[in-house]
């Protein structure tokens, strides 16, 4: 066993309504989940529910931003800033996910410069990053995953207090899973990016890297046994409590190995 806590984070997305978000609240609450120094479980609604979730979730799942400015305050209309999701008592943040990259077109550059300003205030962050379907069938998966690492470490030195979750964007939402192996190598990959330069070993062994990507309960299992998988951050699959549930606890595979 590696030492490094399993972790799993539900990002709804934009999804939900008052009354779906509390019932879903409410049955998270109600499931029988592994105990705190075995798994991390941290929830990401809409920014309009951060408030309401936190206060009406038990405390033994975490709520988490997803996404935050590289400002404290301004004229940036529609941000909000790191230190209003610490003012709400939260504690962690989804930076660089491939839809923000993708579709609002943020920069390796400016996730780092995201990234920096909510460590530097005292926020955790979940830290994506992935290839593109034709970046892995061109065997650039590596390079790829390094630049957007790579921009993160001309501006972090720390990496205590990020989890790096690695989400093919070819698997996001569509179904396609990568398999158990293609995920422990790209999960190794990172590992050893970690390792190298002044980061070290003692930082490439204690970092948790989460696998990302159509994770549901019929294959958390078997990921969560690869080496490398610390956990998973699950998107359309965390809106359903039963599968969210099944996937937190195959934390017990860990246990098992």
């Amino acid at each position: 066993m590696s030492g490094r806590k399993f972790f799993v984070g539900g990002n709804w997305k934009s999804n939900g309504s008052k009354a779906s978000i509390h019932a879903l609240v409410e049955a998270l609450n109600g499931a029988s989940l592994p105990a705190p120094d075995q798994a991390e479980v941290v929830v990401s609604p809409p920014s309009l529910y951060l408030d309401m979730v936190n206060s009406s979730i038990k405390n033994n799942i975490q709520v988490a931003a997803q996404n935050c400015w590289t400002e404290t305050s301004g004229a940036f209309t529609g941000e909000i800033a790191a230190e209003m999701v610490l003012d709400l008592g939260l504690r962690w943040v989804i930076l660089g996910h491939s839809e923000r990259r993708s579709i609002f077109g943020e920069s390796s550059d400016m996730v780092a410069k995201k990234t920096k300003h909510a460590l530097d205030v005292g926020l955790q962050v979940i830290l994506c990053v992935g290839e593109q379907l034709s970046e892995r069938e061109a065997g650039k998966t590596k390079d790829v995953i390094y630049e957007q690492l790579e921009a993160v470490a001309k501006q972090v030195k720390d990496w205590n207090n990020i989890v790096i979750a690695y989400e093919p964007v070819w698997a996001i939402g569509t179904g396609k899973v990568a398999s158990p192996q293609q995920a422990q190598d790209a999960h190794a990959d990172i590992r050893h990016w970690l390792a190298s330069s002044s980061r070290g070993n003692a930082t490439a062994e204690s970092v948790r890297i989460i696998y990302g990507g159509s994770v549901k309960a019929d294959n958390s299992d078997e990921l969560a046994r690869q080496e490398d998988i610390d956990g998973f951050l699950v998107g359309g699959a965390s809106l359903i409590p039963a599968g969210f549930v099944a996937i937190v606890n195959s934390a017990n595979q860990k246990q098992k190995k």
